[in-house]
């Protein structure tokens, strides 16, 4: 089981890293860059293919993760293996809490009629910084599963 489990768990633990690492290093700055106009529908032909892709990916993770720590004969990989599943609650809260919620406004948002108070509401430095949070958490994950394999070669 565990030849099985633990090339899973490293594949979606680095999709889900890579996934965010291309948004935090791509889409964010191109998103800040965007004029006003263009942003929401940039923004929100981005989420239509992000958002199913990346919480597959790193719930796929947690939950390989969770068994891997369970039923790992290494008690240190065991750990790193649960430390990687605190870290990935964490990625998905900051998911669920901070990004999730901004992508489902401007996804609903009408580019041609954006609210007057837009400069007061332009979700675009919030969604980064929250972003980046959260691309460090999937990062941290792929590390320890990748460390955590180490410990059983």
């Amino acid at each position: 089981m565990i030849t099985v489990l633990v090339p899973l768990a490293l594949l979606c633990s680095g999709l889900a890293a890579g996934g965010l690492v291309i948004s935090a290093l791509g889409g964010a700055p191109l998103l800040l860059a965007l004029s006003t106009e263009n942003y929401v529908p940039v923004h929100q032909f981005l989420v239509r293919r992000f958002d199913p892709f990346m919480p597959l990916c790193l719930c796929g993770a947690l939950v390989v993760d969770v068994v891997l720590a369970v039923v790992t004969p290494s008690l240190t990989a065991s750990i790193l293996f649960g430390s990687a599943v605190a870290v990935y609650l964490a990625t998905v809260a900051v998911s669920l809490l901070r990004n999730v919620p901004i992508n489902k406004w401007v996804y609903s948002l009408d580019p041609h009629n954006l609210p007057e108070d837009w400069e007061r509401l332009d979700p675009r430095v919030r969604w980064r910084n929250w972003n980046l949070v959260r691309t460090s958490l999937a990062a941290t994950g792929l590390l320890l599963n990748a460390t955590a394999v180490g410990f059983l070669l």
